[in-house]
Parts: C-alpha cells; sequence; structure tokens
C-alpha cells in the first residue's frame, strides 16, 4: 500500500511545476498544471487516490502542488491572476533546476537580493515602469501598445492569445499553429452553464484592414473540426469580413479587432497597467485680490 511518505514532497514538485508551465506556453489554470505535472511525472492511479485526511475531494498530490505554487511565487518565480491563471515571471523563465534551488534558498536563509525584490515588483504588474506612459503622460498607450504586439514573433503571439483566453474564462488552452493546420493557431474550452464549446482562435498581426477572404478561409480551416472560431487581430476588419462573420447559414466567427484587443489586455493586465494619479490644478482667485 502506497503512503503519503511514498508521494514527492511540496519541495521535490516545485521543479515539475515549473517544467509544466513551460510545457503549457508559460501559463495555465490550476487543472492545466495539474495536470501537466501528474502527466509528467507518471504518478500512478494509486498515488493519485491518495487523501488528504478529512478533505475526500482533494487529494495529497493536489495539495502538495498547491503548496508548491505558493513556494515558488514566494521567491518570485511564478504569479497569479485574480481570474485564477498562473504563469511564469520575466525572470524565471530560463531558470535551470540549479537557479531553483539557489532561489529557495536564499528565501529560505530569510532575504532576497535587492534585484532579487526588484524583479517581484515588476513581475507583479507584468511591466517596467515607463514602458506604456509617454514623457507627457499622455501618449495613445493603445497605439504605443499595438506597435510592441507588431514587433512580438508569431508565436509569442500566439501564447499572448492562450494567455488572455485562459484569463477569459477558457480551459485547455492549447497553441496548435503548425504547417497543414489551415491558418488555425489554437483551441479551447469555453463552458456555458452545463455545456462545453470547443472555440478555435486564429491570430492575425496586421497593421490594416482583415478581409472577408480571410473570415472564408479561417472558416474553411474550421469545417468539420468545429462550429465556433474567434479571430483575432492587431487590425481592422473591412464592413465586408465583419458581415461575412455573422452570414446566415455559417458557422458565426467571433471579431476581437485591435481596439478590442487592447482593452481585453487592460481588462486582464496583460502587459498593460493602470495608476489612478491626482493632477494639481493651480487657479489665480481673482476675487480675492479684488477684496484686498
Amino acid at each position: 500500500m502506497i503512503e503519503k511518505q511514498d508521494l514527492p514532497s511540496t519541495q521535490e514538485l516545485m521543479w515539475p511545476t515549473l517544467e509544466a508551465l513551460r510545457a503549457l506556453g508559460g501559463s495555465g489554470r490550476i487543472e492545466e498544471i495539474n495536470g501537466e505535472v501528474i502527466k509528467r511525472q507518471g504518478f500512478s492511479e494509486e498515488q493519485l487516490a491518495i487523501r488528504r485526511p478529512k478533505k475526500e475531494r482533494q487529494s495529497m498530490i493536489e495539495y502538495r502542488l498547491a503548496w508548491s505554487r505558493t513556494k515558488l511565487k514566494e521567491i518570485g518565480a511564478i504569479k497569479n491572476s485574480a481570474w485564477g491563471v498562473w504563469a511564469l515571471t520575466d525572470d524565471a523563465r530560463n531558470w535551470s533546476e540549479v537557479d531553483l534551488d539557489e532561489h529557495r534558498q536564499s528565501r529560505s536563509g530569510g532575504y532576497l537580493s535587492l534585484q532579487q525584490n526588484r524583479n517581484i515588483l515588476t513581475n507583479a504588474s507584468g511591466i517596467d515602469d515607463g514602458q506604456i506612459e509617454g514623457d507627457d503622460g499622455r501618449t495613445d498607450w493603445k497605439e504605443r501598445l499595438l506597435e510592441r504586439l507588431l514587433e512580438m514573433p508569431p508565436d509569442a503571439f500566439e501564447r499572448l492569445a492562450q494567455r488572455l483566453l485562459r484569463e477569459a474564462g477558457f480551459r485547455n488552452v492549447e497553441v496548435t499553429g503548425r504547417p497543414g493546420d489551415g491558418g488555425i493557431d489554437g483551441v479551447g474550452v469555453f463552458q456555458l452553464s452545463l455545456v462545453p464549446f470547443h472555440i478555435f482562435f486564429q491570430c492575425k498581426r496586421y497593421r490594416g484592414t482583415v478581409p472577408p477572404s480571410e473570415v472564408r478561409d479561417f472558416r474553411g480551416a474550421m469545417s468539420g473540426r468545429g462550429e465556433k472560431g474567434l479571430l483575432i487581430t492587431t487590425g481592422s476588419f473591412t464592413k465586408s469580413a465583419r458581415d461575412e462573420a455573422t452570414r446566415d447559414g455559417a458557422p458565426p466567427v467571433e471579431l476581437v479587432d485591435a481596439d478590442a484587443l487592447c482593452e481585453l489586455l487592460k481588462q486582464y493586465s496583460l502587459g498593460v497597467r493602470t495608476e489612478t494619479r491626482t493632477i494639481e490644478d493651480v487657479l489665480i482667485v481673482d476675487d480675492f485680490f479684488d477684496k484686498l
């Protein structure tokens, strides 16, 4: 009979958790991360069946994986959003297992270096100071954000779309873009009440407008595989493209243009941080001087 002591410890599960997040594209929901760790570690049914005392619905492995995420967050390796998505920090993307051990030991020693603290604070927001605001604080942030998105490698933009869909509540989001996929970049599952929908997505980094032919081609690629599509672009859609997306008798394609994409990244704090600032206006009270 397998006992609790035969399972990997919280500390031993930290590195597999980092590896799982990398395999998932840098981010994932708890069930995705747990599933990837379990698959990669090859846990047996007996190991997975061990439950916490008085917590029959949670396995010991799930419990220890939860603590592993907490420990990784404490050392600045991962972060979690308000929408339940966990992601690697920029600092930890290239960590080796030795790097992880060094950071964990530094933490257990009761301190973090100044640079590590700075990285944790920076990664908590996802962006360095000054990356969105211009010198006058009034630069059009959407234009600056779109330029940044257009500079990204195609695979990085696909991972951004993957992360965005996870934050928006999609499950099992996978980037599948590869030769022969007909333009489909990924797929995810969206749960509406009791009914799950498989939704295919495609990413188009355009500076101009997306024509209706792109919508038709995307729908053709979905044929026989799914009935719902999501087309995300840094450009805009022509009226005919929007008409094609909602054409009667054809599977619907939801369109996310540049403006909507920027607003979604802002809503989920992905590469965008909002700050509330008090601006002091100095006014001359003429009446005061008149009464002297």
